[in-house]
């Protein structure tokens, strides 16, 4: 398949993922609360787990820079692919934002990712770490699962992203994705913090690889030596 055809579902499955998590933050905040922070988290992962089903029989279904990055570092995707794939992603995720702009004006911070403010003071360090753990998480288990029934992934896949927003979400904003931050604040014109959310992705990242391998070679390691 031409990398022109799977970048455009990677465009839009992070437009997917973008306008509809940012609107559902927006439509909260508009609506004092309606929506709640449980289904902000359950928004983003559902839309993770629509993406996925229905579009990793194409691209693989990454949606997220980091991921894409993830897979080039376990040998599982071409290095050709790589900046074409971040900057399918980056555009889909900036047309979302572009398109919520357009639709409602500059609310606020248009759904960006920020790190939690205590006495006056940004916890930057401490958002970074857990963005670093969140991404690490979910790659971890994105590798584990490739290859599983498409079914099977979407949900888990999805159902990890909801799990790590609503715990991650008040904090850090759970990112877990570049393109997911930078679009809002391309947007809003707010990029407080945004280092945060390309380092702790891309490090997050790329530590599940070895983990990831290191947990596939003691389970082939375990099944060789049990008796049959």
């Amino acid at each position: 398949m031409s990398l022109g055809r799977q970048c455009a579902p990677e465009a839009a499955g992070t437009f997917l993922l973008v306008f509809t998590g940012t609107s559902a933050m927006l439509f909260n905040e508009l609506s004092g609360g309606a929506i709640t922070h449980p289904g902000i988290a359950t928004t983003f992962g559902m839309a993770v787990m629509l993406a996925v089903f229905t579009l990793a029989p194409i691209s693989g279904a990454h949606i997220n820079p980091a991921v894409t990055l993830g897979f080039w570092a376990a040998d599982r995707l071409e290095a050709k692919r790589l900046a074409p794939y971040i900057a399918s992603q980056c555009a889909g995720a900036i047309l979302a934002s572009g398109l919520l702009l357009g639709l409602f004006g500059n609310q606020t911070a248009m759904g960006s990712t920020l790190p939690i403010e205590i006495d006056g003071q940004r916890l930057v360090y401490p958002c970074l770490a857990l963005e670093t753990l969140a991404t690490f998480i979910l790659m971890f288990v994105i590798l584990r699962v490739t290859g599983e029934n498409i079914s099977t992934v979407s949900v888990i896949v999805g159902g990890t992203v909801a799990m790590l927003s609503l715990f991650a979400g008040p904090i850090s904003g759970a990112s877990m994705n570049p393109a997911r931050s930078l679009a809002p604040a391309v947007a809003s014109g707010n990029f407080t913090a945004f280092w945060i959310y390309l380092l702790g992705p891309a490090i997050g990242a790329l530590l599940a690889v070895p983990a990831s391998r290191a947990m596939r070679l003691a389970k082939h390691t375990g099944e060789a030596e049990s008796p049959s």
